[in-house]
């Protein structure tokens, strides 16, 4: 007989000669073996007969929904129980194959990496370069592994309130990306179908529409507040803030904060941080006095230049095992767990903090 198969991989359909012509054989049962339980169409079509196989009909069927529901809905990410990854950008006689970015989101689990108030902004940042540059890079499994984890980045942020500014702003390049990709650039570039992006952009606006409905609410308390604090100590908490935007917006509170906010010490402190000594040695802002206003040239120098980027915790790579992993901080100080199984003699000194972009360059081949 021909090969009738819908699928090159099949077998094809099994057949059997009668006095009528051939007729198809058609397969039920649970497993395929000695169980096997072979009818022909005409006795299947048979009304006498109809319930004779509703059951195993039934239980094909259910299970197909299920597994269909799964893939279709399903919010929640494979977990492994180990959280490293080779990257590497070749093969070798002992790991072959190449470690793909949307491999990196399942087995480094950002789900749960999410739910560290040190690790959020980490996780924040690098889905923000992706949504710049990389969305069209994923796969389609990653593309939805990837809006599956940012949904709880929102849920997250609506119900702790925690740095709603970081999310608006990459909500903001994520639905501008989707909106060239979906609009102004070739569909034929986008995984999946333009109405699967259509809906994933509604969402994204839907987003953006609580996140500025938002309404932090005020913790009534009756001990001391931070305008309570003395000046010295109120200064010392200014200077620890990384972030100028931070700093405008707590000088708005109250009219001492304002002054100490507009301190000419606090902005070239800030300055030196992020900023190179030849940077802004280049760009230096002045006033009608001659001195350097350090404030102006913060933002002038933003405009140039990349800032320093600061977080509590980041991924790590290991350059002797060429493993990218989380550092569990309460495991290396009981155990004296580097995180990964890592072979060399000092394993500390193989270590590496990876920034997001590196990150994000250590899967571009």
């Amino acid at each position: 007989m021909p090969f009738l198969g819908q699928d090159w991989r099949s077998p094809g359909w099994s057949w059997k000669k009668t006095e009528e012509g051939w007729k198809r054989i058609v397969f039920f049962g649970h497993e395929l073996g000695d169980n096997i339980k072979e009818i022909d169409l005409k006795e299947l079509c048979n009304e006498n007969k109809e319930k004779l196989f509703v059951e195993d009909v039934c239980d094909l069927t259910t299970k197909k929904r299920k597994k269909d529901f799964y893939n279709n809905n399903t919010k929640s990410q494979f977990v492994f129980r180990d959280k490293w990854i080779y990257a590497q950008k070749g093969s070798t006689r002992e790991r072959h194959g190449y470690c793909t970015l949307g491999e990196a989101f399942n087995r480094l689990d950002f789900s749960s990496a999410i739910q560290d108030m040190r690790r959020f902004n980490y996780v924040a940042k690098l889905f923000q370069l992706i949504a710049k540059s990389q969305l069209t890079s994923l796969s389609g499994a990653a593309q939805k592994n990837y809006f599956n984890i940012l949904e709880k980045i929102v849920r997250k942020v609506l119900d702790d309130h925690y740095n709603p500014r970081l999310i608006k702003e990459l909500l903001q390049d994520l639905s501008s990306t989707l909106q060239s990709l979906t609009v102004g650039v070739d569909r034929s570039i986008l995984v999946g179908t333009v109405n699967i992006w259509l809906c994933r952009l509604e969402n994204i606006l839907s987003w953006q529409q609580q996140l500025n409905n938002l309404q932090i609410p005020k913790q009534m308390s009756d001990g001391a507040s931070f305008s309570d604090l003395p000046l010295q100590m109120q200064n010392k908490i200014l200077y620890k803030f990384s972030d100028a935007n931070d700093i405008i917006n707590l000088g708005q509170a109250t009219y001492t904060l304002q002054i100490l906010s507009e301190d000419r010490k606090l902005w070239k402190k800030l300055c030196q941080f992020h900023f190179s000594e030849k940077q802004y040695c280049r760009n230096l802002v002045l006033t009608e006095s001659d001195n350097v206003d350090w404030k102006l040239m913060y933002f002038t120098l933003q405009k140039y230049y990349p800032k320093r980027e600061q977080y509590g915790d980041t991924l790590h790579f290991c350059k002797h095992c060429s493993i990218l992993f989380w550092k569990d901080r309460h495991l290396a100080l009981l155990f004296k767990d580097c995180g990964h199984p890592c072979t060399a003699e000092d394993p500390d000194n193989c270590l590496m903090p990876v920034s997001p972009q590196h990150f994000i360059d250590l899967f571009q081949f």
